[in-house]
């Protein structure tokens, strides 16, 4: 185990929870949504997604409501809320793989957290799948107020695990939070699909999939 940390040239891997930790379930409900109404699935998806946002709902400054109201208005559907948040987190399905991969870089001390643009869902997704526990710590954009939009939000992290940016990977699948991350001198992953992935990774910290 000392042989393999001596190989790692990072001491903490910081995850995207949705489409990274877990499949992308906000993507995949709100199209299941559009499907649904026959309406366009990238049309609603746009329109869902700023609406998350512009409600205040990713920063914890307005709530799931002002966030349906809003998706509303932009969409034109109108539906069951509840429904339709059931589904939304019944797609939010964490990956097996990403979760004992996560308990292998620990047993090698290597730090691990998420760091995630989410809203409240997010403990309501670890109350149903106990994912929090594989983690070293949990940074949500809905308690923190600020999100992967700002470098702030990085550095907040980087400072609350003790680590330089040069010995942290960042990994997500939204280019733009990539590039932000490397900006302020991170390694980062973008996530496109695990092979990709588990290749990148394996080349900064050698051992980890062996």
């Amino acid at each position: 185990m000392e042989q393999l940390m001596s190989k790692c040239r990072i001491d903490a891997v910081i995850l995207d929870f949705g489409g990274v930790v877990a499949e992308e379930g906000f993507a995949q409900g709100i199209k299941a949504i559009a499907r649904a109404h026959s309406r366009d699935e990238q049309a609603v998806w746009k329109a869902g997604l700023e609406a998350v946002w512009e409600s205040g709902y990713v920063y914890g400054r307005g709530g799931e409501a002002d966030f349906w109201r809003l998706f509303k208005e932009r969409t034109g559907i109108s539906g069951d809320e509840a429904g339709w948040r059931s589904e939304v987190l019944s797609l939010f399905a964490v990956r097996p793989f990403m979760r004992d991969l996560v308990e292998r870089l620990r047993g090698m001390g290597v730090v691990t957290a998420i760091l995630s643009d989410q809203t409240d869902w997010l403990a309501v997704l670890d109350e149903r799948q106990e994912f929090f526990r594989h983690f070293d710590k949990v940074f949500n954009s809905y308690h923190h107020g600020m999100t992967k939009k700002e470098p702030e939000f990085f550095l907040l992290a980087l400072r609350e695990l003790g680590v330089e940016p040069g010995r942290a990977v960042f990994v997500d699948d939204n280019p733009g939070n990539v590039d932000r991350a490397r900006e302020l001198g991170m390694h980062a992953i973008l996530y496109c699909d695990r092979d990709d992935f588990e290749q990148q990774l394996g080349r900064l910290c050698p051992g980890v999939f062996e």
